[in-house]
């Protein structure tokens, strides 16, 4: 499918969102001041639920089968259901048309709904939430810092977008007041796993390498395109395990996310990697922008 990505300019300023700004809830888009959401819903109560962030580059969401394929695999986790693509492709139109943003961040939020005050599920049915907003402004290159903490790799949550975020929150906060732009997990094993909304890859000795499923980390959507587009081109990366203390090491490295798409390390915890935006880096992220610019649901 032909995407209508803009080649020239991939992040054109984006207008300010229409007032008062529009959300889809539970089946009809609504103005946000109308949009009630019980204070007993168990997604705020207890973290009972799954999300998924895309971008729409123009009027549509991109790579929307890889994200609600995601989105159902989480749902699964915590017994949610997912309405079918068409209904929710139809709703992410209507949100992006009606924010009047051109390129937009799509969030599709599903909860248990209201429930009792505790573990328990309800039965009153779920909630779900679609809203648009402006791209946050990542820059060109990023400063990471590890932090003190462990991503569980054996956590019954492992490689679900759920909402309880507690980890990331914290973890950014740290690598902000250090200066940074994303912190950086290892694992339980003293890994290299993810970044609190990213994934990673590090090239050592001339070889790409990305932590493996396997390491905790999330299946991204981005970091899945540009594993197939490497298999395609005869790009070898390796899903290996990597000791945490080697990110510091890597010749040249970089991030990848639906919203940052390709974006270079400059330094891991203060120190700067011996290449910034090196050559592989660019030729990785000149590959995924050309898939980008020719298909809108890449797989």
């Amino acid at each position: 499918m032909k995407s209508s990505l803009p080649a020239e300019s991939p992040r054109p300023t984006e207008p300010a969102a229409t007032s008062p700004c529009k959300v889809w809830l539970n089946g009809s888009l609504v103005d946000e001041s109308a949009a009630h959401i019980s204070p007993f819903d168990h997604g705020l109560l207890t973290g009972d639920g799954v999300f998924e962030t895309l971008i729409a580059y123009a009027d549509k969401p991109f790579a929307t089968s890889l994200h609600w394929e995601r989105l159902r695999r989480s749902a699964s986790v915590f017994g949610l259901e997912v309405p079918d693509n068409e209904t929710l492709n139809k709703a992410c139109g209507e949100v992006i048309a009606a924010s009047g943003l051109s390129p937009a961040r799509i969030r599709v939020t599903i909860t248990g709904g209201r429930a009792p005050l505790g573990s328990e599920k309800g039965t009153s049915g779920q909630t779900l939430l679609i809203a648009a907003g402006s791209l946050p402004g990542h820059g060109a290159q990023a400063d990471v810092h590890t932090v003190t903490y462990s991503r569980n790799e054996r956590s019954a949550t492992v490689g679900v977008k759920t909402i309880s975020y507690g980890d990331n929150v914290i973890a950014l906060a740290q690598a902000k007041a250090k200066g940074g732009t994303e912190a950086i997990f290892g694992n339980t094993q003293g890994n290299l796993c993810e970044g609190t909304g990213s994934n990673i890859f590090i090239v050592r000795d001339g070889r790409i390498i990305t932590p493996p499923l396997e390491s905790g980390c999330l299946a991204g959507c981005t970091r899945a395109i540009l594993l197939s587009i490497c298999k395609r081109e005869g790009i070898v990366v390796s899903e290996e395990n990597t000791p945490l203390d080697e990110l510091a090491q890597a010749e040249e490295a970089f991030l990848t996310s639906t919203l940052r798409e390709v974006q270079a390390i400059a330094t891991v915890d203060g120190k700067a990697l011996p290449t910034v935006n090196g050559e592989i880096t660019q030729r990785l992220a000149a590959a995924f922008r050309a898939t980008a610019e020719s298909d809108n649901d890449p797989r």
